[in-house]
């Protein structure tokens, strides 16, 4: 075989390599696309007109904001299960005890207590929790670190978000409404309970007599007759028939009889905001006019109640503030 003969069969060998190189590199381009499209590894150019989709998206889904309280969610899922908290609705029930939840992860976290699956111990105490984050805020108990204090009283939490709830005492704001009678309230837990009188669901059950109860507190009072203690004493005539408590003026009684009801009678004619107790609007009020006529006189701080300045002065000079104060 002559020299051009080897030259053109190398040359030949040379094109089918190249052909089937040419193949290969296709069936990678193909192989990436398709791989892509699996992992969700893009090319530099699908990026960015990724990004800009996303920043489209993002633009449009920044106007979903909560009508009840301001707050914005980038997604309208977000926003959905948000307004729960506002209207009480807890589609996520357990079946052992009957507490509902917003979400279906706070249920699961929840079902640890009748499975007995606790994770977290305390080493001080041997108090045990489902969730790392309780035993966190719990071992404050023991190192003594209180980081929020309400300004109003004195009154320290352990929690940015028990201030939070705290201070809609001072503030006399309800952000919880019933979606069947309009009663607002305070806390959740309260129109959970408020709810359960238009459904009929009575979830506390006396193990005793079988008596059903619409909170775990009603079921407490009851509890303390099996137990041989006097719901009341002579001294307290007047008695509620929802959780047996006794007081001693029927006026007390009615009063008391808000709380089960829902029912507030006393309006604030600036916000449109309700209260159950007259002096309860009678701070609101305060708010509305700034007056503040409880002043201190060691540093001149004024406050709305009488009970808050009580609490305010304790604080200063060393005492342990009391949970609770009332004006005389």
């Amino acid at each position: 075989m002559t020299h051009m003969s080897f030259f053109a069969l190398d040359l030949m060998a040379l094109k089918e390599e190249r052909r089937q190189l040419n193949n290969m590199k296709k069936e990678k381009d193909q192989h990436e696309k398709h791989y892509d499209f699996i992992t969700g590894e893009k090319s530099t150019k699908t990026e960015e007109t990724s990004s800009q989709n996303r920043a489209q998206m993002n633009k449009s889904d920044s106007h979903l904001t909560c009508h009840e309280c301001g707050k914005s969610f980038s997604r309208k899922r977000n926003l959905e299960v948000h307004m729960r908290v506002h209207t009480g609705e807890k589609p996520f029930t357990c079946e052992q005890c009957g507490k509902g939840f917003t979400q279906a992860q706070n249920l699961n976290v929840h079902m640890r207590i009748h499975s007995g699956e606790i994770s977290f111990t305390c080493q001080q105490c041997g108090k045990c929790f489902t969730q790392k984050q309780n035993l966190n805020v719990h071992m404050r108990i023991h190192t003594g670190e209180i980081s929020f204090t309400c300004q109003e009283c004195g009154k320290s939490f352990n929690q940015k978000g028990n201030l939070e709830v705290h201070m809609r005492i001072h503030s006399g704001e309800k952000p919880y409404t019933c979606s069947q009678c309009g009663q607002s309230f305070t806390h959740h837990n309260t129109l959970s309970s408020h709810m359960r009188m238009h459904s009929g669901v009575k979830p506390f059950l006396c193990d005793q007599c079988g008596q059903s109860f619409t909170t775990e507190l009603n079921l407490r009072y009851h509890m303390n007759i099996h137990a041989g203690e006097k719901p009341f004493t002579k001294d307290k005539p007047f008695t509620c028939d929802q959780c047996s408590k006794g007081f001693t003026r029927k006026v007390t009684l009615n009063s008391h009889l808000r709380i089960h009801s829902g029912e507030n009678c006393f309006m604030c004619h600036q916000c449109a905001k309700s209260f159950s107790h007259k002096s309860s609007l009678s701070t609101q009020m305060k708010l509305h006019t700034g007056e503040k006529p409880f002043t201190c006189k060691l540093c001149g701080k004024s406050f709305t109640q009488k009970g808050n300045l009580k609490a305010h002065v304790k604080t200063s000079t060393g005492e342990k503030p009391l949970k609770k104060y009332r004006d005389p």
